[in-house]
């Protein structure tokens, strides 16, 4: 059985919202407890059914929040499945019952992006120069 793949969403510029806003935390500890439940994703098999609650949410549609905790401090991160991919797209820390329409917003346009590249049709190489180069 295959195994899924946690990755971070990055944008066009090589920027990984997710990784860097799990870097600034601090402590560090803060940062183990987020990367745990990152490997609680990467422990299911393609045919598991999703990461269950309390770990894990649906917040719309195929979105869902990985819970995260460190004392009393909540961390979410916003996440899609692309096939044996898990996508990372956005991290908050949550300071209210309800997660925000800005902040499903962000998770949306990243999703929006990220399959419009994936779907894009491959680049076509350039030719090599040569004597039928123009």
């Amino acid at each position: 059985m295959a195994m899924m793949h946690t990755v971070f969403y990055r944008d066009d510029q090589g920027h990984e919202p997710v990784d860097e806003f799990i870097d600034r935390l601090r402590p560090v500890e803060a940062q183990v407890a987020i990367d745990h439940q990152i490997d609680r994703l990467n422990m299911l098999r393609t045919t598991d059914p999703p990461l269950a609650f309390p770990h894990s949410s649906q917040i719309e549609g195929e979105l869902r929040e990985l819970r995260c905790h460190y004392g009393r401090r909540l961390v979410r991160v916003l996440y899609r499945r692309s096939g044996n991919l898990f996508v990372l797209l956005h991290a908050f820390e949550k300071r209210s019952r309800l997660v925000s329409e800005e902040d499903k917003a962000v998770a949306r346009a990243r999703w929006g992006d990220f399959r419009a590249r994936m779907d894009a049709q491959p680049r076509r190489p350039p030719r090599a120069a040569g004597h039928d180069a123009p």
